[in-house]
């Protein structure tokens, strides 16, 4: 009974945050069209309305830990789900995300991303998307910010593990930024598929830099220790213990 109940009210949550999308994206419109700060702020109210929502529809809070960067950086993320998103976008003062083109066609995300210059790589062809996507951020580097990358290049479930693609390594070493490794728990929660949602604590966390310098190879190898060590923590605390048997696929 009382996962039912919980089944209805994340069915509920689900519903308005979608209705609110559009409503929110509508609202904002005139000012984004003409303004990246318009686009920001837009974005950023909608994730708060959701952050605000999943507390006391479906019990779930939503905490950024560590010290998000104000300055150009590399942002290399856990991903698992479309929270994790949002509450990275927030944190940061001037975010723009790497990200698969589809997204682009996708109704009200699709023209916010293009208002943000958010960089849309095709993901089947991936030498010439690397390529591109090198070329894409050095064209769209006149506004200082914040890269966002998810180094597995598509969401991950808990207790799944799945490759670290290459693309972080190559833009560590073309940028020359420190990179910001990040960890989350949210697909505890917030899961990539299905309406289920699940009262807890969701944290994205901020961990310590690496600076540039290194050899892909010795970062590639940093980068995932430090995210899925500490990624795996935040799974346990929010009481899931991942098993790593499995692979995504």
């Amino acid at each position: 009974m009382k996962d039912a109940i919980q089944w209805l009210r994340s069915l509920l949550f689900v519903g308005q945050i979608y209705l609110m999308m559009p409503v929110i994206g509508l609202a904002f419109a005139p000012w984004a069209i003409f303004s990246k700060r318009g686009a920001r702020v837009c974005c950023k109210t909608y994730s708060r309305w959701v952050f605000w929502s999943a507390r006391w529809m479906v019990g779930i809070r939503c905490e950024v830990r560590g010290t998000p960067p104000s300055g150009e950086a590399l942002i290399a993320a856990k991903h698992q789900s479309f929270l994790d998103i949002m509450m990275i976008f927030t944190a940061l003062p001037t975010a723009k995300f790497i990200m698969k083109k589809e997204i682009l066609r996708t109704p009200v995300i699709g023209q916010y991303a293009k208002l943000l210059d958010c960089v849309a790589v095709d993901r089947g062809k991936r030498g010439a998307a690397i390529q591109k996507m090198v070329a894409d951020v050095h064209a769209g580097r006149q506004e200082a910010g914040q890269l966002v990358i998810y180094s597995q290049g598509t969401r991950v479930a808990p207790g799944v593990k799945a490759e670290y693609k290459v693309g972080t390594g190559v833009l560590y070493e073309q940028l020359q930024q420190t990179c910001v490794p990040v960890a989350t728990n949210v697909g505890v929660l917030w899961p990539r598929k299905g309406i289920m949602r699940r009262p807890g604590v969701a944290v994205v966390e901020f961990l310590d830099p690496i600076e540039p310098g290194l050899e892909r190879q010795e970062f590639m190898k940093i980068l995932e220790e430090r995210v899925e060590e500490r990624s795996d923590a935040l799974m346990r605390e929010a009481g899931f213990e991942p098993d790593g048997l499995h692979r995504n696929t």
